[in-house]
């Protein structure tokens, strides 16, 4: 079988080039298709300037039985390469996105989220006859329903100040000095995304290492995005110029450092330790005491890690709502053991198994 070829752009249409990439390949694919846009006619500013619209021979697939068949191709291919545990993004506006998600739920995906871009400085309309355009749809979905894919919810928490990151980000479109431009100084792609987006993604959905398809490469920002975070990438793009353009701009980034590419975990994805294995390593003796964080229940360790306290005996969990008359209890924070400090919780003693497991 063939190797997969990271850290390149191929080039060629996504289709055929997607099916040289051996099956379950991929970590994860990022789509940002042609969006088919149904243009009725040209657009100017109130000083009648006219406004540059997308209307590339590449966006324009034909009418929607035809669009539909392109994204079929192109999205068994991504599914094929995807591994077991692999997932799919896909951006998309209001003239595609709704038909892209029904074929994805069609071929098999399982959607997870759908994301509002709304974009911080969107285009205005001009017109005035609709609603100004202000944002785009990502689609984030699983290969299979019983998929597990990557979901680093802890680091998508501290980058939004310890907040749960929601579904709607507000980021500003590509503009300035990160917009491409050609020899001529006019835009290299018309429909560059920002790098921003591309990093939410990718820190969110990916681990370091891990290899991302992007199918509808064009000038390279999952790539740059990518590199950046010590990902590795495959970008397909048939289009010369964007070639050229993404791949001056990847050879000019360095991929970061490993030890600043690591992020925060959630609890669910740390090791399992259960309380017993705090006694059977010492750290707990049975008979040992332990304290509520106000000091008023207490209950004694047994050897077999369960509790015991009056008449009540079980785990850390069991007895610590038992005692509280509440309906559950997370024992790791409720029970203390004393210090010299005061009394600290056994999380602390389970901190010291993991780290003793990551070493």
């Amino acid at each position: 079988m063939a190797k997969t070829k990271i850290d390149q752009i191929l080039e060629g249409e996504c289709v055929e080039v997607m099916k040289s990439l051996p099956d379950e390949s991929v970590d994860l694919v990022f789509a940002d298709p042609p969006y088919n846009l149904q243009l009725g006619g040209d657009l100017h500013r109130p000083d009648n300037s006219k406004v540059s619209a997308v209307d590339n021979d590449w966006d324009q697939i034909g009418g929607f039985d035809e669009y539909d068949l392109f994204t079929w191709n192109w999205m068994e291919e991504a599914r094929r390469v995807l591994k077991p545990n692999g997932a799919i993004w896909v951006i998309g506006s209001y003239h595609n996105i709704f038909r892209v998600g029904g074929i994805l739920q069609d071929a098999g995906f399982w959607v997870l989220n759908d994301i509002i871009w709304r974009k911080s400085n969107p285009m205005p309309n001009f017109k005035g006859t609709r609603f100004t355009n202000a944002h785009e749809t990502l689609i984030w979905a699983a290969k299979t329903k019983d998929a597990r894919p990557t979901f680093n919810y802890a680091a998508m928490k501290a980058l939004n100040d310890g907040v749960q990151m929601r579904s709607d980000w507000t980021l500003p479109i590509c503009t300035g000095g990160e917009r491409l431009k050609d020899e001529d100084g006019k835009k290299a792609h018309p429909t560059q995304k920002p790098e921003s987006l591309l990093h939410r993604v990718l820190l969110s959905t990916t681990n370091p290492g891990d290899v991302v398809l992007d199918p509808f490469f064009g000038t390279g920002t999952t790539g740059a995005a990518a590199k950046r975070l010590g990902r590795h990438y495959i970008g397909i793009e048939r289009d010369t110029a964007y070639l050229d353009v993404a791949r001056k701009r990847l050879a000019a980034i360095t991929r970061g450092a490993s030890d600043t590419l690591d992020v925060t975990q959630s609890k669910r994805a740390q090791p399992r330790i259960p309380f017993g294995a705090l006694v059977e390593r010492g750290m707990l003796k049975p008979g040992d005491t332990l304290y509520c964080p106000k000091g008023r229940n207490t209950a004694r360790v047994r050897a077999d890690g369960t509790l015991i306290a009056g008449t009540s005996a079980g785990s850390i969990h069991q007895v610590g709502a038992q005692l509280q008359s509440a309906p559950s209890c997370n024992g790791w924070t409720y029970w203390h053991i004393r210090t010299k400090q005061g009394l600290a919780p056994i999380d602390v003693m389970r901190a010291e198994i993991r780290a003793t497991l990551e070493n």
